[in-house]
C-alpha cells in the first residue's frame, strides 16, 4: 500500500488557498528532491481533481486553482522535469512541445489579443511545485516589471 504524505502547502494548493509566494518557494525548495509524488503528479494521474483543457501523450493543460489573470492555466510534461534549469539537450523537442500546446490551447481559450507565457525556476524564481510547468495568463492588460 502506498501512502502519500500531504503537507498544508498541498492542501492549501489542492483548495486555492492563497500563500505567500516567497514562503511557497521556500518551502518548495525544502521539500525538493524527497521522495513522493508532487502534487502535478497526482494531477497527471488523475488522483486529486483538475480542471483539464488539454492532454496528449506528451503533456496537459489544466486551469490554475487559483488564477492571477482572467484566463491562467498551466502546461505540465508528464515526464516529470524538476526545474527549467535541469533540463536536458535531449528535452528540447518536449520543450517546444510545451510551448506549441501553450499557444494552441491560448487560442482555444480566445486569447487574441495577447498572453503572457512564465516559467519560474528555483527558490529565487518563486518556483512553487518542483516539476516543469508554464504559466499561461491571459484575458487581461499584463503590466511590467512582474514582480
Amino acid at each position: 500500500m502506498l501512502y502519500v504524505q500531504y503537507t498544508p502547502l498541498d492542501f492549501g494548493f489542492i483548495l486555492g488557498i492563497c500563500f505567500d509566494e516567497v514562503k511557497l518557494a521556500e518551502e518548495a525548495s525544502k521539500r525538493y528532491g524527497s521522495p513522493g509524488p508532487t502534487i502535478f503528479s497526482k494531477v497527471i494521474d488523475k488522483s486529486i481533481p483538475a480542471d483539464i483543457i488539454y492532454e496528449d501523450d506528451k503533456c496537459l493543460a489544466f486551469r490554475d486553482i487559483s488564477p492571477q489573470a482572467p484566463v491562467h492555466f498551466l502546461v505540465i510534461p508528464r515526464v516529470p522535469i524538476p526545474r527549467i534549469s535541469y533540463a536536458k539537450d535531449d528535452d528540447a523537442e518536449l520543450l517546444g512541445h510545451l510551448l506549441v500546446v501553450a499557444k494552441n490551447v491560448a487560442k482555444q481559450e480566445s486569447l487574441s489579443e495577447g498572453y503572457r507565457v512564465v516559467i519560474n525556476d528555483g527558490k529565487h524564481g518563486s518556483q512553487s511545485v518542483y516539476h516543469l510547468h508554464i504559466h499561461v495568463l491571459g484575458g487581461r492588460q499584463m503590466e511590467w516589471p512582474p514582480g
